[in-house]
């Protein structure tokens, strides 16, 4: 049986390896994807007028439910669809991911991970309006949407069909393939590391092994998953708060606890961002993993959110995009920078080591917070559990978007096994495949982004009324009746 998963192993790194060769390539030591992504935020956000930071109070006034309406045409209040959407970024990227970009590139990536997820705000917002404007609902009143919908018809409308049709089929086949593997298999292989050490504490050999942990995962993860939309966004609207709030509780702990030495870790931070010291790159290095890292985390620009944001019952696109706004900032800005902390006020964090990312992340917490043995792989199946199954809605979306409901059942059957296989591949190359796929996503969702962005923009002038956003907007758009071209 271990050579049998050895060869498996190895026949997938062979796999990921080539895509490495073939997707990606590096100008200058900064991976071109990587620029695409940061170039396209950074004038979306110009573009926008910083809708980030005006539009943020706004946001959570959304969010709170001003503006819900139960009879408006959709399957998912505004709250449900953030926790939806985070459940699926704020995941094992937020502990693991961040011990990861240290160890790789200094305390300096915290930085540049920062700066992703404060432009990544308006990437989101912009993904998420579109994904609103181009939804459809078909002959069941389900509602669809997300990048595949606003690819196809938008540039349609801008006399770019052809093109429309090639980036949203090549969206929704990398979304597949990409849930499969960031979604899936690298939130099973971290999960199955962290309560490793549990299982053989509580003399649970089922669980302190690979395999008998990801069989209970999987088959945790069919029985919500089977039961569709719904039950995904009833799991993630309890999962989501309650993970948040024990792991925001535990970081604000530990962080008060050093309160005295912020100062010096901050300067840590902000030095080596720029006088890397042993990294390998210098500060294109520090920058690479910082960016990587940070879209990792909140997924701005790879669309993948739009999906969920696609299905809510709201009347106006705008509004829509904006709730969105709070995603990167909460997953990146507020989670990630306090797993940075933890990780170097404890002191845990030591330059020019490699370790596994989780295990040093329970290092970490588990200095200040002893309980945190039990309580961090807790929630880092939390963590993991609600990543698996929102990511799995996005690859059943795009799964209906190219082959309607033929060979679904292959595809759920597929996701099940994929979550088992995650916590028996090497950890390295489960990362490079999720990197892979994660921002190979970004390459045909950008490009539309930025050939819709006018129209975005125009949408946002309308709804942005001088004082205040219009509270009662009365949208001329409508789930059948696609905008025009600007």
């Amino acid at each position: 049986m271990n050579k049998f998963f050895i060869a498996i192993d190895q026949g997938f790194d062979q796999v990921v390896t080539l895509l490495e060769h073939t997707l990606f390539f590096q100008l200058y030591g900064m991976p071109l994807i990587v620029l695409w992504l940061l170039g396209g935020s950074v004038y979306l956000t110009l573009r926008m007028g910083f809708i980030n930071v005006r539009g943020l109070g706004h946001s959570l006034a959304v969010l709170r439910g001003d503006y819900d309406d139960p009879e408006e045409v959709g399957e998912m209040n505004h709250f449900q669809a953030v926790a939806t959407a985070m459940s699926a970024t704020v995941g094992l990227g937020n502990i693991a991911g961040v011990a990861i970009a240290l160890q790789l590139g200094g305390p300096g990536a915290v930085l540049w991970m920062t700066i992703s997820g404060l432009l990544g705000m308006t990437t989101k917002f912009t993904e998420c309006t579109l994904a609103q404007q181009y939804r459809l609902v078909n002959d069941n009143g389900q509602v669809l949407g997300g990048p595949m919908y606003y690819l196809s018809q938008g540039l349609a409308a801008r006399g770019l069909k052809p093109m429309g049709q090639l980036l949203a089929s090549a969206f929704a086949i990398l979304c597949i393939v990409g849930a499969l593997g960031g979604g899936n298999m690298f939130q099973a292989n971290q999960s199955a590391i962290a309560v490793a050490d549990m299982g053989q504490q509580l003399h649970w050999s089922w669980l302190s092994t690979p395999w008998g942990y990801g069989l209970a995962l999987s088959l945790v993860v069919a029985a919500v998953i089977i039961g569709g939309l719904q039950r995904i966004a009833q799991v993630a609207s309890t999962i989501v708060p309650t993970m948040v709030g024990l792991y925001l509780a535990a970081a604000l702990w530990i962080v008060f606890h050093h309160l005295g030495d912020i100062p010096m870790a901050l300067g840590q931070i902000w030095q080596t961002a720029w006088h890397p010291v042993a990294i390998e790159g210098g500060i294109i290095g520090v920058m690479v993993q910082g960016l990587q890292r940070g879209v990792f985390s909140n997924g701005a620009g790879t669309g993948a959110a739009a999906i969920a944001h696609a299905t809510t019952k709201n009347p106006e696109p705008v509004r829509e995009g904006i709730v969105s706004l709070v995603e990167p900032l909460i997953d990146t800005v507020i989670i990630c920078n306090l797993t940075a902390l933890v990780c170097l006020l404890t002191g845990v964090y030591q330059p020019n080591t490699l370790v596994n990312g989780i295990e040093l992340a329970t290092a970490a917490f588990t200095t200040d917070i002893p309980m945190m043995t039990w309580g961090l792989p807790l929630i880092v199946c939390l963590f993991s559990f609600s990543t698996i199954i929102s990511c799995f809605y996005y690859g059943e979306a795009c799964w209906r978007y190219l082959l309607g409901d033929w060979g679904l059942l292959s595809y759920k059957l597929l996701y099940i096994l994929s979550c088992f296989g995650g916590t028996l591949i090497s950890l390295d190359t489960v990362i490079r495949f999720s990197d892979i796929m994660l921002f190979a996503l970004g390459i045909p969702n950008m490009l539309g982004l930025l050939l819709l962005s006018n129209q975005v923009a125009h949408s946002l002038d309308h709804y942005w009324q001088p004082g205040q956003p219009t509270l009662q907007h009365p949208s001329a758009l409508t789930p059948q009746d696609p905008p025009p071209a600007p």
